[in-house]
């Protein structure tokens, strides 16, 4: 890999990590100012919503300039959202802000992977990508639990810089700066990311007709036979994926009478086994046997079901760790061939854009799906039997329609075949 690589991995590395210790500061400012219970779970609808509403425009303005330079004013966008928590504005309203630079962030951080690198690494690029994202989080989410914890605030108040006044007050300020300084570093980092040369679009200033370039942009991905089969597997996955973060805690309090606190650990360990599954798929699968992995979708969904006879710790971490491993082994060449196709097709910025958004609204989706099953009383081991057989249900019909896209015209054999 060249040298470039590491810097952008170390960008989006502390942006991550950030944004998921700022997350954990949100909630305990929500819980300081003794806001209702169900405005937690809205800091990622605030968050996640940008993704959606934003993509006609997030995929442009990527295109428009050098990709770190993107990744620059967005994450000076995060930054901005971070202080304005510190300043007291409401948790909701200012992590929205976070998200509207995160949803400018991504078409950068993933598009700039198909200009820098040759079409054979970006398997392996993508594989390193989600294993770095994936411990960011497990990592953040830790941060911010500490920060947080009376004992550490405590210490870290204690201590007084000589003649300056920081104006950090309280246990929640000083988790607040923390986070600041993390989002520091990545931008320091985004200073360094390398200018791949890429001709740029010039922005278009009518945003009617970016609503109406990015409409073309998703007809053109979901009409293409390779892109239409890893765009709906992606899609699937990450609103499978975020659906399964609030399964795993319910059924961990019924099945395994574990509290929320141990229940959010198992998210760790589902996390664990996708960063693992992700950095395997990365060594061995090049992208023209990327549409190979197709079946572990459909048996991760079977996989899933077992959950329901399972009621010891010890038979329950190898079972999430499995169910991770085939989620980022599956997903990772999924996501590499959408970028191939997407940037071969209409740049990769506005590829990027065009994944989040169907992503995300899969999400929103999802997510409130499962809090309609879930406010109907409906048991956690009907949820989970209906969850299982939805995503091998789907994940066979895309593995169908992949089938009879080949037996027009064989696509696959055009793709890189070049080991890593």
């Amino acid at each position: 890999m060249p040298f470039g690589f590491y810097i952008i991995m170390a960008a989006q590395f502390f942006s991550a990590l950030a944004d998921n210790a700022l997350l954990i500061a949100a909630i305990a400012a929500l819980r300081d100012m003794q806001a209702p219970a169900e405005y937690e779970p809205l800091l990622k609808t605030c968050f996640t919503l940008s993704y959606v509403v934003l993509a006609a425009f997030v995929g442009a303005f990527a295109d428009s300039m050098a990709k770190g330079r993107v990744m620059l004013i967005s994450n000076s966008i995060k930054i901005f959202g971070c202080g304005l928590m510190f300043l007291h504005v409401h948790p909701l309203a200012a992590y929205a802000v976070v998200g509207l630079g995160a949803a400018a962030y991504s078409p950068a951080k993933y598009g700039i992977l198909t200009e820098y690198l040759p079409h054979r690494l970006l398997v392996v690029a993508n594989g390193w990508i989600e294993g770095l994202t994936v411990g960011a989080i497990i990592l953040g989410v830790v941060i911010g639990g500490t920060l947080i914890q009376p004992a550490v605030s405590g210490h870290l108040l204690a201590f007084d810089f000589p003649v300056i006044d920081t104006g950090i007050d309280t246990p929640g300020e000083m988790a607040i700066g923390i986070v600041a300084l993390l989002y520091l570093i990545a931008a320091i980092f985004n200073l360094y990311v390398p200018d791949t040369g890429v001709d740029h679009k010039p922005l278009k200033k009518n945003p009617f007709y970016l609503l109406h370039e990015f409409r073309h942009c998703v007809e053109l991905l979901w009409r293409d036979r390779l892109g239409q089969i890893s765009l709906a597997v992606t899609t699937l996955f990450w609103g499978a994926g975020a659906t399964l973060q609030f399964i795993v805690i319910k059924w961990s309090e019924v099945a395994l009478g574990l509290d929320l606190s141990k229940s959010s650990m198992l998210q760790g360990v589902v996390a664990f086994g996708v960063a693992g599954g992700a950095i395997i798929a990365a060594k061995f699968v090049t992208l023209r046997k990327s549409v190979r992995v197709i079946p572990l979708g459909i048996a991760m969904g079977i996989i899933v079901l077992i959950m329901n006879f399972v009621r010891d710790m010890w038979l329950a971490v190898p079972l999430l760790i499995l169910i991770g491993g085939l989620s980022g082994f599956f997903v990772v060449p999924m996501n590499a061939l959408l970028q191939h196709r997407g940037h071969i097709l209409m740049g990769a910025g506005h590829s990027i854009a065009v994944q989040n958004f169907n992503e995300n609204l899969s999400i929103l989706v999802m997510t409130g799906l499962y809090y309609a099953m879930i406010r109907a009383d409906l048991s956690i081991y009907w949820v989970l039997t209906l969850f299982g057989l939805f995503v091998s249900g789907i994940m066979y019909l895309i593995r169908e329609r992949h089938l009879a896209n080949q037996r027009d015209r064989d696509d696959v054999a055009h793709l890189d075949d070049t080991a890593h």
